[in-house]
């Protein structure tokens, strides 16, 4: 499967693209809303989330068959940000599992500044 075309019918928001890259009976969850979705489910979350979003990918790990993606997600406007680190399993070229985790990017907390510990990363 290609994971990068994955991730551009995702950001693009194209549902007719997204569906054709899952198996029957494939699920996905986010764990952070404790969320479990039918691929139809999920195409229709993010296809009809308000707003238009864009992102890259940033890293794919690959073990048998288990990819491990985190791609840096924002709205179009870069008034939304989110990093999303997907555990996504296939079989034979097709999602049969994903299990996502999606963190806000932002500042540090206030009591993390005032111990005056870490650096920025960038």
């Amino acid at each position: 499967m290609d994971i990068e075309k994955y991730w551009d019918a995702v950001l693009r928001q194209d549902a007719r693209r997204m569906a054709g890259f899952f198996a029957e009976g494939a699920y996905v969850n986010w764990h952070n809303t404790n969320e479990h979705f039918t691929p139809g489910e999920f195409i229709r979350a993010n296809c009809e989330y308000p707003g238009d979003w864009d992102g890259a990918v940033q890293r794919v790990h690959r073990i048998d068959d288990l990819m491990i993606t985190v791609v840096h997600v924002y709205s179009k406007d870069r008034s939304l940000s989110f990093h999303v680190t997907s555990f996504i399993r296939t079989e034979n070229d097709r999602i049969i599992g994903i299990d996502e985790y999606w963190g806000d990017d932002g500042d540090a907390p206030q009591w993390r500044l005032d111990m005056q510990i870490g650096s920025r990363i960038k």
